[in-house]
């Protein structure tokens, strides 16, 4: 004798359960389980955070602040072609800059030629970013001049420059941007 179960009926029907009892312990559970993480992760966490950047002279930093491993200034300089402007790096030993992450940001009307570089890139096979050009020499100095499309001078033009670098030992530094004014001379 074959018998057969209507397909919209389930196939077997579980043993008689107490649903308030199984709510009861996945709540407990899973409350537990918050309150377990709550307790162990964050202290681990800060702790992590602060051996990284701690101050602490019993414990020593692996890795320095940002405007420790790079001191970064911008200089301007007048020219017969618009206004050179210089971005200048002093890269601590063990650190990089990337070469392509160097930007800069001006409002409409402004112009730049792309940067030169007073050193030559190495290319690196960086674990974020893959083969890319970087900067590692103690001092490197990218070089752009800004004009007016329209010839004229320009005063408190605001430039945003940004940047990345990282450490050779692991930390990559969030991209960083320095904000500045610039007059923009008149091209001769």
């Amino acid at each position: 004798m074959l018998i057969t179960m209507p397909t919209s009926a389930p196939a077997s029907k579980p043993a008689n359960t107490n649903k308030g009892a199984a709510k009861k312990f996945y709540a407990i559970t899973s409350s537990a389980i918050v309150t377990v993480l709550a307790m162990t992760s964050m202290p681990n966490q800060a702790a992590g955070l602060g051996e990284l950047f701690s101050n602490n002279n019993a414990a020593q930093s692996k890795f320095l602040p940002v405007d420790k491993a790079f001191q970064v200034d911008s200089i301007t300089k007048v020219t017969s072609k618009g206004t050179r402007l210089s971005v200048a790096f002093d890269i601590t030993p063990g650190h990089y800059v990337y070469k392509d992450k160097l930007t800069i940001n001006f409002p409409k009307g402004i112009s730049a030629v792309p940067f030169t570089f007073s050193q030559s890139p190495v290319s690196i096979d960086d674990p974020t970013f893959g083969k890319v050009p970087v900067f590692t020499q103690k001092t490197m100095v990218a070089t752009t001049t800004l004009t007016t499309k329209n010839g004229k001078a320009a005063k408190n033009v605001p430039v945003i420059i940004g940047w990345q670098g990282c450490a050779e030992s692991g930390l990559c530094y969030p991209p960083e941007k320095i904000k500045t004014t610039l007059n923009i001379a008149t091209r001769k």
